[in-house]
């Protein structure tokens, strides 16, 4: 199966501002890239790329004042599958965890295991270990939140988004992972590409889309605590311990986001001509704090 998927994002500058975009697809999916177009600017800028401390591509520049525009296009190859699930996975007990999963352990800036540790006991402690256990997590997760573009608020936190009963997928994200570490399973955040493929097509704008990863049984398996089914078609473009650590942009200076737009389609061909619209998804001008720099 093959994807098309890319992005357009315009952003207004009042002066020279520096940048950090998080917008590559992962090196794990490079190998499957068919064809593809690197982030290119409007105007032209200088770019420079480096890998953070998870291993994430990221790109730095300088933007000038006044309109700057990013945008990349590309095809990739997709197994078709959905998502990997092995519910007989056990959970690796603390001491026997790799050295580089404990940093999925700990509390981190959107996910507070402090806060939460009592109410995550309470509830799964007598759940069964091991994948039913993460199960139960995103089922909960899942009923406890309402999803909403209008309720994202890029300061929201796993307990205020359960304390208020409404987010956006990455609310729902962060708090199966804090609910997760509070249980002592490694859980790590996921932002990438998620289209409408294998499920009815949603009228909402398309968006860049949040998960998250859970270690069981010495591998990382994927969870999705909103859409709480397997799913077709993830292009994963970061990890890191929350979105704090993945956001696509960050910005070191005043701007506005003018107009926000991502696609992910699939497609039969193995080329970048024309890209069109889908019919009932209509595509987004207005700017949605989830998906932008915190």
């Amino acid at each position: 199966m093959l994807i098309r998927l890319g992005y357009e994002i315009r952003y207004r500058f009042p002066q020279p501002t520096p940048l950090l975009a998080m917008l590559d697809i992962h090196d794990s999916r490079r190998t499957d890239i068919v064809v593809a177009t690197a982030l290119q600017t409007e105007p032209a800028i200088a770019l420079r790329g480096y890998r953070d401390q998870f291993g994430n591509s990221c790109t730095r520049m300088l933007a000038p004042a006044g309109m700057l525009t990013l945008r990349a296009d590309a095809v990739v190859r997709d197994s078709g599958l959905p998502d990997q699930y092995r519910y007989d996975a056990p959970q690796t007990p603390v001491e026997q965890l790799p050295d580089d999963t404990l940093v999925y352990l700990l509390g981190s800036r959107y996910c507070e295991t402090d806060l939460l540790s009592g109410m995550a006991w309470d509830l799964f402690g007598n759940a069964p270990s091991g994948w039913a256990r993460v199960q139960a997590i995103c089922d909960y997760v899942h009923a406890q939140i309402e999803f909403g573009y209008e309720y994202a608020r890029p300061t929201k936190s796993a307990a205020q988004a359960l304390q208020e009963g409404r987010g956006v997928c990455r609310d729902f994200a962060h708090a199966a992972i804090a609910l997760c570490r509070c249980m002592n399973i490694p859980a790590r955040y996921c932002t990438g590409y998620l289209g409408d493929i294998g499920v009815p097509a949603s009228p909402a704008p398309m968006d860049f889309s949040g998960w998250f990863e859970a270690f069981l049984d010495g591998q990382w398996y994927t969870f999705d605590a909103r859409h709480n089914l397997p799913r077709i078609g993830r292009v994963l473009i970061a990890r890191g311990r929350d979105a704090a650590d993945v956001a696509i942009s960050n910005t070191f200076g005043a701007n506005t986001l003018e107009s926000f737009v991502v696609w992910t389609d699939e497609t039969d061909q193995a080329q970048l001509g024309p890209r069109p619209v889908p019919c009932g998804n209509a595509e987004a001008q207005a700017p949605r704090a989830e998906a932008v720099s915190l």
